[in-house]
């Protein structure tokens, strides 16, 4: 069995802006960086055997601030990045309700099987993110730092509840939250459960997050015209 401390990245500008940042490399604000370093010392404390990260900045600068504390390295794997939404990466959404109507009128369906052009589809997503989260498990390391991105943490979620890979999110997921999930292989299958979700008892005195609500974009945004 494996614990893993699964750690969404901190605030970013794009975060705030609400931007679909997808795979654009977008560097930590400063309230980003102090939630990092809060990060860090809630857990310098918590017997980790390593530390893993997507290979983005955003991901890698949260995760620092803990590997300077632990005096570990942390591994950076792309296959820990966050899903690629294609030509749409970097926009907001009403630009792309503008420049996209009939993709945006597709994607508030949450179909698993639906990507933007150039995108990848959520079902593809969740195969790339437990493949990686399964080669994790089966390493030699016990308890594990994941730092990582709001989407992956979303696959994860499904998954540890046995929910489908379409509709909207279900799950807050904030910004350098504590997420704790046990985890092993099966016959090589992945098998997740809970322990703890959204922990943000270390950024309480920290301004509030913006929320990111699938369910209340897709109603607010639809695209009642086309």
């Amino acid at each position: 069995m494996t614990e893993l401390l699964l750690l969404r990245h901190g605030e970013t500008e794009w975060n705030r802006a609400l931007r679909f940042q997808g795979q654009v490399d977008i560097p930590l604000n400063e309230v980003g960086h102090a939630q990092a370093r809060r990060l860090a010392k809630r857990l310098e404390s918590a017997g980790l055997d390593a530390l893993v990260c997507s290979d983005l900045q955003r991901a890698r600068q949260t995760a620092q601030p803990l590997a300077d504390a632990l005096g570990m390295t942390c591994l950076a794997l792309p296959s820990l990045r966050e899903q690629n939404f294609g030509q749409v990466d970097g926009m907001k959404i009403e630009d792309i309700q503008r420049q996209f109507p009939k993709e945006w009128a597709q994607w508030v369906l949450f179909d698993a099987d639906y990507a933007l052009p150039g995108a990848e589809s959520a079902r593809v997503f969740h195969l790339r993110v437990t493949s990686a989260l399964a080669t994790v498990v089966a390493g030699p390391a016990r308890k594990v730092a994941v730092v990582t991105h709001g989407g992956v943490l979303d696959m994860i979620y499904r998954t540890a509840r046995g929910l489908s890979l379409s509709g909207p999110r279900e799950c807050l997921i904030p910004n350098a939250a504590v997420n704790r999930i046990r985890a092993h292989l099966d016959g090589g299958q992945l098998v997740l459960s809970i322990e703890e979700w959204a922990d943000v008892e270390h950024l309480a005195d920290m301004p509030a997050q913006p929320v990111y609500d699938q369910a209340r974009l897709a109603k607010e945004f639809s695209p009642k015209s086309v």
